[in-house]
Order: structure tokens, then sequence, then C-alpha cells
């Protein structure tokens, strides 16, 4: 034991020397203190602006004078959805698919206001968040302080000298590699202050340190490339080369590769594409805007037979509403299923590229990171769906109020003049029917259950560096 200790206190000394380590774990904490205090500024501004507005919205719809319930059903509402306390540190998908979604009768939006669409060209790559650092440049920092730690050794032959001297080669390295993790341990102390920020702020302690846990898997498994790339290796040079190129490889090259397969073997549609797939089977269920249309003559006879009338002016609903509830209706189960159907090809997609965790860690501390922290893409899909079902609640509720509090002769005439016009209006009342939308996060133990096979994938990793460390082991003896 004492040997480790002498190893991991040598390597600090060394360091203290030379400066550069000095420096490199200065810059790489600073780096992390700084992207973790902004981003924390800038999700707890997001999170009280989109709690306002959501306020806001939900009043100024229900504050709405007295008018023709469709006229509601086109006002329409807001939902935005709120950022979860570890977005601080990994914002996940959230920056590229949006925050907000304008609800209306008759048609699914998009969700807006997503912080990559409306940057500029320059602007899309000054995004540094702590998970961007922490997943990219603190194993490039780890890699330029650790990459003489065995080759230095060899160099000055004093390696040798401790080997015939009886020194054990699993000691030396592990010391060494214990006063690598330190350094990269170091850069992660940001990382734990945040996550506990994040626990005061609702997040679950179980999730905060899971969340940790996942990144701190992560620096060990780097330090133990860094350790045996430099142990495998002769001199520095051919060190520093190999860690690099490792860097580059498995944190830029195989995470890009992994995005450009996902799309190349599940290919989703097209917007274009999708829109007018749309829109050529909305034209078959016809026009909840024409009570006249063909499309409605079913329940025309429907309505007529329940009621026991012969006209549709003799019924004691409004007809025209009644067209319209009916009419949305089906228009929600066909966009529902074109909306499930886009979702499932972004899942397969997203499923493929996480399976480039098996052969980088960067992917997978990724996929960990978003899949806890609750800013993934199965999180977004839910927050589509919850706002959909919003949608349909209170589209549904309007046209129920123009179908039994709006009379059809009112409604026909309304456009006649200024008093038939008055008589199509109903009472502002009625608008009461908004549901109040509060998005969020996953509960805990759904996040953690879908982290475990990412988690997996880092453990798999761990595994793997430990026995390049042990054939670099039997390689210098």
């Amino acid at each position: 034991m004492s040997i480790i200790t002498q190893a991991t206190n040598d390597e600090w000394r060394f360091w203290h020397r030379t400066k550069l380590a000095t420096t490199i774990i200065i810059i790489g904490t600073l780096l992390t203190i700084f992207s973790a205090i902004v981003n924390s500024f800038s999700m707890h501004d997001a999170k009280h602006e989109r709690e306002h507005l959501q306020q806001t919205a939900e009043s100024h719809f229900a504050e709405q004078p007295d008018r023709h319930p469709h006229r509601m059903v086109h006002y329409g509402h807001y939902v935005f959805r709120s950022p979860s306390p570890l977005s601080i540190i990994e914002p996940g998908v959230d920056a590229f698919t949006g925050t907000s979604i304008f609800l209306e009768g008759h048609r699914q939006n998009s969700a807006m206001f997503s912080d990559q669409r409306q940057a500029s060209g320059m602007t899309r790559f000054s995004s540094l968040t702590p998970s961007f650092l922490l997943q990219i440049l603190v194993p490039l920092f780890i890699i330029m302080i650790g990459y003489a730690s065995v080759t230095r050794e060899k160099e000055a032959g004093t390696l040798n000298i401790m080997v015939t001297q009886g020194v054990n080669l699993w000691h030396l390295l592990v010391g060494k590699y214990l006063a690598l993790v330190s350094c990269g341990l170091l850069m992660l102390l940001p990382l734990v202050i945040a996550a506990l920020w994040a626990s005061a702020q609702g997040e679950s302690l179980l999730v905060s340190s899971a969340f940790v846990a996942g990144y701190v898997l992560y620096i060990l498994i780097w330090s133990a490339i860094v350790i045996t790339v430099s142990a495998l290796s002769s001199k520095s040079s051919a060190s520093f080369a190999t860690a690099v190129g490792l860097w580059v490889v498995l944190c830029i090259l195989l995470p890009r590769i992994g995005s450009s397969s996902a799309a190349a073997i599940a290919p989703s549609h097209g917007k274009l594409e999708a829109d007018f797939a749309v829109l050529e089977q909305l034209r078959k269920l016809g026009d909840g805007h024409d009570a006249a249309d063909p499309a409605f003559e079913q329940l025309k006879k429907g309505l007529l037979e329940k009621y026991n009338v012969s006209k549709i002016e003799d019924l004691p609903i409004n007809f025209r509403g009644a067209v319209a509830k009916h009419s949305e209706a089906k228009l929600t189960d066909l966009l529902n299923d074109f909306a499930e159907q886009r979702m499932q090809e972004e899942l397969n997609q997203a499923e493929i590229a996480r399976q480039f965790g098996w052969l980088t860690p960067a992917t997978a501390i990724r996929s960990f990171s978003m899949m806890i922290s609750g800013t993934s893409l199965e999180t977004h899909h839910r927050f589509l769906r919850e706002a959909e079902t919003l949608r349909f609640e209170f589209v549904q509720s309007l046209n129920q109020v123009h179908q039994d509090k709006l009379t059809y002769a009112a409604d026909m005439n309304r456009l006649t003049n200024q008093e038939t016009s008055k008589a199509s209006r109903v009472d502002s009342k009625n608008w009461q029917v908004l549901s109040e939308f509060n998005f969020e996060p996953d509960q805990a133990t759904t996040r953690l259950a879908r982290s475990l096979p990412y988690a997996l994938q880092l453990l798999c990793w761990a595994g793997l560096i430990g026995f390049g460390l042990r054939m670099a082991v039997r390689r210098i003896r």
C-alpha cells in the first residue's frame, strides 16, 4: 500500500513542478464551474419565465369575452415545458426540440422556440454546457495530464530499476492511476455541487447520486485508458499521439458515425412528405366547418333517428356543433396515428445511435446522462402527448358548448347582421374548460430503469479497460 501512496504522491509532485498539469486542472475546473454557474442561472430564469408564461396563457384564455365557441377553438392556447432540475448540467434534447406548443383546433403543431433553431450558425457551437465539458473536454484534459505517466519512467530508465528492485508493477500503476483519477474528480467537483443544488430544487437524491456516479465511472474509464496507453507505449510522444487519436475516434468520430448510421438504417419521412400524406387522409374525413359535407351524412342520419325528428333544425342540439365534435375526434385519431408513427421513427433512430455506446464510452455516458436527468427524447415525446391530450380536451369541451348552448338557427344566421352575430355568442363563463398544465420529469424509478442499459455499457467499458491494463502489465514484465 505504501508503494501506491508513494506513486500517487510522486505524480502530484511532478505535476506541481512542471506546472502543466496544475494549469490544465485549474483551467478544466474553472471551465466546469463557469459553465455550471451560467447554465444554472439560465435554467433558473427559463423555469420562472415559462411558469409565468403558462399562467399568463391560461388567464388570457379564461378572460376572453363572449364569443362564438368555435372562435375560441381557433384562439387556442400555449403550453410550456419547464426544465428539469438536472438540466443545469445536461440539457439533452431540449435545446433542439423546443419548449412550447401552440394548441388549437384541427391541428397538431410542432414544439417551438428551441435554442438551436433560433441560434445563428456561429452561436450553435458556443453552447459550452457542463455535460459537453465533462463528456468531451475533460477526457482530453486527462490525456494532457497523464499521457506520460508511465512512459516518463521508461524514458528515464527508472521503471527498469524499480522492477529489478522488486517493486510491484500493479501497485505502481494503481498509484499513478489514482493520481490521474483525482485530477479528473477535481474537474468533476462542480458537477457534484450542481447535483446537490438540483436535489435542493426538488430532484430525487437517488437520481442525483446515480447521475454523479455515472460521471465518476466515466472519469475512471478515461483515466484507465490513458494509463493503459502510456504503459503500452515506449515513448511519451507515441503515448500522446495514440491517446489523442483514441479521443478523436471515441469522442468525435464514433458518436457522429452513430447518428449518421441511425439516419441511414432507419430513415424517416421528410416533413413535406409527411404533411402531404396527412392532408390526403384528412380529405377523406370531410370538412368540419361544413355541416353539409357528404362525409357527415351518416352522423346526420344517426342523430335524426336518435331524437326521432325529420330535420336537423328540429334537433335539440346544434347539428353544426355535433359535426365539429365528431370531426375533431376523427381528425385527432388520424393525427395521433401519424404523430405516433413519427415518434417511433425518431425512437428507432435514437436506439440505433445509442447502441454505439458499446463502441465508445462518450455515447454511453451521453445516453445515460440524458435518460437519468429527464432530458431524453422519451421525455420530449411525453410532453407532446400530454400537450395533445390537453388540446383535445379543451377543444372538445368547446365543441360541446357549441353543440349544447348555441341553437342551430342562431349559428346559421350569425353572419347576417350585427344582432345575429351577438346572438351566436355564448357566455364567457364557458371558457373555464382549460385544465392546468404542469409538465414534470418522469418518476425517479422510471429514469433509473431507462438508464440501466447505458450504465451497463459503461461498466463493460470499465471491464474492458481493466483487461487492457492487465495486458500492459504483462508486457512490461
